[in-house]
């Protein structure tokens, strides 16, 4: 019998190690050495994919299928502001997503499973993603991290702020958006802003843009398809008595579908023909970028039906469990959706403002409930002895 509560300092204390030691996308390498030591001191054999990350295998005693758990390393490019001892020590970066938590998770997990290989048929492929703020797993699939052995199963887990401690998020369809990143650069025609006749001013351009974009969302696409256009970065000019001749936008384009390419509601095809109308009219030119950031997680039925089943119900009341989407983004789908593989993400509710972290991801003073790590460690578990039995 399992005795899970053994592992929650543990937990908390891997969770609060990667906290002080945060490391961005594809520079995680003192993260990826802690992992790969303490893969290797349980016995297993890791291996380093796509520069930073980290795969491992959990051979069962018997033959099977192939189960992939994946947690992501990266932290983000942020000042953090909690008052903690666990404070990051490297300024600037900051885990401020619930990675920290992830990796520990995964960790521990590896740990008890290590140890189980006789109640297992089949393998567990264990995956530290680096770089997913910035689709990293795409980088890992390409250098074949589906292979060798053929995963049949992908499984993953998110911290979720937004959820509260003890509650679960799940469901089947889409259940985080598409995500590109836009980038416009407005070209005009500088000169001095006491004779703006003889200039072409891209500012006034570029604020038409922002405002009147909005409106694909209000206006041309349909109210019941979650659409979120961003603007997130704005630079032109070079001093109040000039008009800047360019000015460059950048922002994200999120939304959430259940099919190929954009779906129905051609959201980006439809931000390019209005930004170029309206450059158009102010007599800018301009180019539009799209830079693909992650693709629409689609949880399969069968495997959401599976981990309600078959695990959670060990974990938590099934009342507890909810129906759950949002708007943010993750690479998760490339090891699923883009490679037709069955699989699920599953966010575990660390919501807690009692603890102060009822706080939005990505911002300064984020931070997660501990208590609720162990109930990750659970899901991983449990999901893979249950799927390999």
């Amino acid at each position: 019998m399992l005795n899970f509560e053994d592992y929650k300092q543990e937990v908390i204390e891997l969770r609060r190690h990667f906290h002080r030691h945060p490391e961005l996308g594809f520079q995680e390498y003192e993260t990826s050495r802690f992992i790969q030591e303490y893969l290797t001191d349980l016995g297993l054999e890791p291996k380093t994919i796509a520069k930073t990350g980290v795969v491992s295998l959990i051979k069962g005693k018997y033959p099977g299928k192939t189960l992939l758990l994946r947690a992501d390393m990266d932290a983000l490019a942020i000042q953090e502001e909690n008052d903690v001892e666990y404070i990051s020590e490297n300024p600037g970066v900051m885990h401020a997503c619930g990675h920290d938590g992830h990796i520990a998770m995964l960790l521990v997990a590896a740990k008890i499973l290590s140890r189980r290989t006789e109640d297992i048929h089949g393998t567990i492929k264990l995956v530290f993603q680096p770089n997913e703020e910035e689709d990293g797993a795409s980088f890992l699939v390409k250098e074949g991290v589906l292979e060798n052995p053929r995963v049949d199963s992908s499984f993953a887990i998110h911290l979720w702020t937004p959820i509260p401690s003890g509650y679960i998020g799940l469901k089947s369809g889409p259940v985080m958006a598409e995500m590109y990143n836009f980038k416009i650069v407005l070209r005009g025609k500088g000169g001095h802003t006491s004779s703006p006749q003889n200039s072409v001013d891209p500012i006034v351009c570029a604020a038409n843009i922002i405002q009147t974009v909005q409106s694909i969302q209000t206006r041309e696409i349909d109210p019941l398809e979650p659409t979120v256009i961003m603007f997130g970065k704005i630079q032109g000019g070079t001093s109040s008595n000039i008009i800047a001749d360019t000015v460059e936008m950048e922002g994200t384009l999120r939304y959430l579908y259940d099919g190929d390419d954009e779906g129905v509601q051609q959201p980006r095809r439809r931000f390019k023909r209005m930004v170029e109308a309206i450059c158009e009219a102010y007599r800018v030119s301009c180019e539009v970028e799209f830079l693909p950031s992650s693709y629409t997680v689609i949880n399969e039925e069968k495997s959401v039906a599976f981990l309600k089943e078959c695990v959670l119900n060990q974990i938590i009341d099934g009342n507890k469990v909810v129906p759950y989407c949002c708007m943010g983004g993750e690479d998760f789908s490339e090891y699923i959706n883009h490679n037709n593989i069955p699989g699920a993400l599953v966010f575990v509710g660390t919501g807690n403002p009692a603890v102060g972290s009822d706080i939005p991801h990505h911002r300064c003073d984020f931070n997660i409930d501990e208590k609720t790590l162990l109930t990750g460690v659970k899901i991983h578990v449990l999901t893979a002895l249950e799927y390999l039995k």
